[in-house]
C-alpha cells in the first residue's frame, strides 16, 4: 500500500496544477486519472480541441472573405475535414503529453484508473481490467471536473444528437445544425461549423444570449453573429428531439407557451451547460456533503466537512472555468503546505473565443445595479481605433465600469478583436485596485488594439480623445 501526503483525483487543469504545486512544495504527491491521457475535459475534449477548430475554421473563412481585400488571391479553398481533425488531435496530443511530462518531471506518481474514497485517508484506484489498489493519503483533493448537462427527454448519441464532445469530432459538415443553448460552448462550436458551411440555428430558452454576461455585450454580440449568418430563436424551449432518416426533427415552442414548430436538422448540438462530476467517488461512504446543486460543499480553504478531504474546480461553487480551477489548485496545495493560498474571485476573466472574441472581468452593469452600487461608464468603439480600422476588425467595443465615488474599476467588458488578451491588462490593474484614471494615464503603444482600453478608461470622465 502506497502512502502519500496528497492524492489528487482528476488531472484536469485544476488537478494536475494542484499536484505540480504540491510537489514543488515538498509534498509526496500522487494523481489518479480515469482517462488514458491527462488533462481532463479541457485538454481532451474541451478548451484545447475547440480552440484548434476555431483557429482552423477562421483561417478557412479568411481565404475567401478577407484575403482578397488584402490583395491576396488564393483561389477557392477546399476543405479537408479529416486533415483539420488531425490538426486538432495533434494539438490535443501535444498538450496531454506535456502534462504527463510535467508530472513525471516533478516526481508526481500517476495512477491510471477510477478513483474513489474508500474511507478515511484511503483512495481506491480501479483500473480498466478490474484490478484495484489502495493509496493511503493524509489529504485528498477531489478535482473531477464536470460533465455535460442533459436535456430531459433528449438522448445524446454523439452521432446525430451530440454534446460538445461529439461536435468536436463530426466526420462531415452538417447542412443544418441546430444548437440548443446560447452559452459559450454553443456559440463557439456553432461558429466553427457555420464557418465551414453549416446553416446554424441557435435555440435559447432565455430572451438573450450569453446569460450571466453583461446585457449590452450580449445584445451587440448577437447582432454581430446574426450578421455572420447565425440564426437565433430566443425565448424558445425545446420540447423534443426525434431522430429521422435525414437527421433529426427538433420541436420548439415559445418559452411562455404557444404553438409548437419543428426544425429540421442534420445534427443537433445540446449545449445547455455542465454539471459537477461526483458520481462514483464514494462521497456518501465518507459523508462528504453536497449542496442543492450537487456541488461539493467547501469552506474558504477548500476543505469539505470531512477532515483531510478537499475539493476544487467545477465540482465546487463558482464559474466552471479552467483557470479558476488552476488557481484553486495552487491555493489548496499552498494551504496544505502551510502557506497562505488565496484566489480573488472578483477578478476572474471570462472569454468567449469566437470571432470577434468576447471577454469580461469583474461586475456587469446588471450586477452593480442589483447591488445598489453607483458607477460611471466609459465606452469606446473599435470603429474609432486606428489598428482595428486598418485591419478591418472594427466590430465591438470596450466598456469600463468604475465606482462613482472612488473611481476604482469594478468591471470591464470587451467585444472585439483579441478581447481575450486585452482583458488581462484590466485584470492585472484590478488586482492592484486601479482606478479608471490609472489606466487612462498609462501610456499605451500606438497603433495597438490596447488603445481602445485606454480610451474607454478616458471615457469614464467623458474625455476620450478619438471619438
Amino acid at each position: 500500500m502506497s502512502s502519500y501526503d496528497l492524492v489528487v483525483i482528476g488531472t484536469g487543469p485544476g488537478g494536475y496544477v494542484c499536484a505540480l504545486r504540491a510537489a514543488q512544495l515538498g509534498l509526496k504527491t500522487a494523481v489518479v486519472e480515469k482517462r488514458p491521457t491527462h488533462g481532463g475535459t479541457c485538454l481532451n475534449v474541451g478548451c484545447i480541441p475547440s480552440k484548434a477548430l476555431l483557429h482552423a475554421s477562421e483561417a478557412f473563412e479568411e481565404t475567401t472573405k478577407h484575403l482578397p481585400v488584402l490583395g491576396i488571391t488564393v483561389g477557392e479553398p477546399k476543405l479537408d475535414l479529416g486533415k483539420m481533425m488531425a490538426f486538432k488531435q495533434d494539438g490535443v496530443d501535444g498538450n496531454t503529453k506535456g502534462v504527463a511530462f510535467l508530472l513525471k518531471k516533478n516526481g508526481v506518481d500517476a495512477f491510471q484508473g477510477t478513483g474513489r474514497l474508500a474511507g478515511a485517508g484511503r483512495v481506491e484506484v480501479t483500473s480498466e481490467d478490474g484490478g484495484n489498489q489502495i493509496l493511503e493519503a493524509k489529504n485528498v483533493v477531489i478535482a473531477t471536473g464536470s460533465d455535460v448537462a442533459n436535456l430531459p427527454g433528449v438522448t445524446i448519441d454523439e452521432e446525430v444528437v451530440v454534446s460538445s464532445t461529439g461536435a468536436l469530432d463530426l466526420t462531415k459538415v452538417p447542412g443544418k445544425l441546430v444548437v440548443i443553448g446560447a452559452g459559450v460552448i454553443g456559440l463557439e462550436l456553432g461558429s466553427v461549423w457555420r464557418r465551414l458551411g453549416a446553416e446554424v440555428t441557435v435555440v435559447e430558452y432565455l430572451d438573450r444570449i450569453l446569460p450571466g454576461m453583461d446585457g449590452e455585450v450580449g445584445k451587440q454580440f448577437q447582432r454581430i453573429l446574426a450578421k455572420q449568418g447565425i440564426q437565433f430563436r430566443l425565448s424558445q424551449k425545446v420540447t423534443g428531439v426525434e431522430r429521422s432518416n435525414a437527421g433529426a426533427k427538433v420541436t420548439v415552442e415559445p418559452a411562455a407557451g404557444g404553438a409548437a414548430e419543428v426544425l429540421e436538422a442534420d445534427v443537433v448540438l445540446v449545449a445547455i451547460g455542465r454539471v459537477p462530476y461526483t458520481a462514483g467517488l464514494g462521497l456518501d461512504t465518507v459523508g462528504v456533503q453536497l449542496d442543492n446543486k450537487g456541488r461539493i460543499q467547501t469552506d474558504d480553504r477548500y476543505a469539505t466537512n470531512v477532515t483531510g478531504i478537499y475539493a476544487i474546480g467545477d465540482v465546487i461553487a463558482g464559474p466552471m472555468l479552467a483557470h479558476k480551477a488552476e488557481d484553486e489548485g495552487v491555493a489548496v496545495a499552498e494551504i496544505l503546505a502551510g502557506k497562505a493560498g488565496h484566489v480573488n474571485y472578483g477578478v476572474i476573466p471570462n472569454v468567449v473565443y469566437t470571432t470577434p472574441e468576447v471577454a469580461s472581468v469583474g461586475k456587469s452593469e446588471e450586477e452593480l445595479k442589483k447591488d445598489g452600487i453607483t458607477y460611471n461608464t466609459g465606452k469606446f468603439p473599435f470603429t474609432a481605433n486606428g489598428r482595428a480600422k486598418v485591419n478591418h476588425t472594427t466590430d465591438g467595443f470596450v466598456k469600463v465600469l468604475a465606482d462613482a465615488s472612488t473611481d476604482r474599476v469594478l468591471g470591464v467588458h470587451i467585444v472585439g478583436p483579441d478581447a481575450g488578451n486585452l482583458i488581462m491588462e484590466v485584470a492585472v490593474a484590478m488586482e492592484f485596485g486601479a482606478s479608471s484614471e490609472d489606466i487612462a494615464r498609462t501610456c499605451h503603444a500606438h497603433p495597438t488594439l490596447t488603445e481602445a482600453v485606454k480610451e474607454a478608461a478616458l471615457a469614464v470622465e467623458k474625455r476620450a480623445l478619438h471619438m
